[in-house]
């Protein structure tokens, strides 16, 4: 399938062999995130949804920083906002977190560089993240009066409430070892080695069923957002589903007959 690219004002996307790459690309500011990047990166990853071409989805930032969280311009209008119009605000960047947490296709965060505040919401929403160990993370909303709300949730999510509590409280800066200590991140590898990390990743998942990876993506959403009761009639009817469909019986078949499913061969769809 051929290469192809966009971009719009704030962000630019490429996708080649069923991979979209989506790059923050705001330099000059080290990628800080505006309403007009929140908006683009809203629609982009509503439109990769319903792509059918896209297996999988890298996240990126242009230059040195990843994200740098929130543009200054962008918080200076913020001081004379009413709350319902910081409400409003507020409610398209917890869209987009929630967008891009529950995309259907694997997300696959390469973080290669500074990453702060909303920045690190970012990497908590993705599935996977792989950090540079130049990078640096910090949720230091507590040192200007304000906390990660519309990212907390994710943030929580990958490294649990213990941990959440000592960074959220002390806006610390956290090295890319320690973000992978603590499962902010899931690898912190030399600059040199970042994109062969990610593209480990991304070539295990091209092996694996599509329909089964948006499937798995629901199972944990599920199981996480269940009481334990519900969980026997849920996970069952699942696996019951997979076991039936096209997929799941040409993955059973190849199994059973030894050879390679039909998705995982070179630019295969299924």
């Amino acid at each position: 399938m051929p290469k192809r690219t966009s971009a719009a004002s704030t962000i630019r996307l490429e996708v080649a062999d069923r991979v979209a790459t989506v790059t923050l690309a705001r330099p000059e500011i080290h990628n800080a995130f505006n309403e007009v990047m929140i908006a683009e990166l809203n629609d982009l990853f509503a439109q990769l949804a319903e792509d059918p071409s896209v297996r999988v989805v890298v996240l990126t930032g242009a230059g040195k920083s990843f994200c740098a969280g929130a543009d200054l311009h962008w918080m200076g209008k913020m001081v004379s906002y009413s709350f319902e119009e910081n409400f409003e605000d507020s409610m398209k960047l917890a869209e987009l977190m929630h967008r891009m947490y529950a995309h259907p296709c694997p997300t696959i965060c390469r973080v290669n560089g500074a990453t702060v505040g909303g920045g690190t919401g970012l990497v908590a929403a993705c599935d996977i993240a792989i950090a540079s160990t130049s990078a640096f993370f910090s949720l230091s909303e507590v040192r200007i009066g304000l906390v990660p709300a519309c990212i907390g949730p994710y943030v929580v999510k990958r490294i649990g409430e213990a941990r959440a509590r000592e960074l959220f409280l002390t806006g610390e800066r956290i090295p890319a070892e320690k973000a992978a200590q603590i499962g902010l991140v899931n690898a912190a590898v030399p600059e040199a080695d970042l994109d062969s990390e990610v593209r480990k990743r991304v070539e295990l998942m091209l092996k694996c069923g599509p329909e089964a990876l948006k499937a798995a993506k629901k199972l944990l959403e599920g199981v996480t957002a269940r009481a334990a009761s519900e969980l026997k009639e849920f996970t069952a009817e699942m696996i019951a589903q997979l076991r039936v469909s096209e997929e799941g019986q040409e993955g059973m078949k190849a199994f059973l007959a030894k050879r390679t499913p039909r998705w995982a061969l070179e630019g295969g769809s299924k």
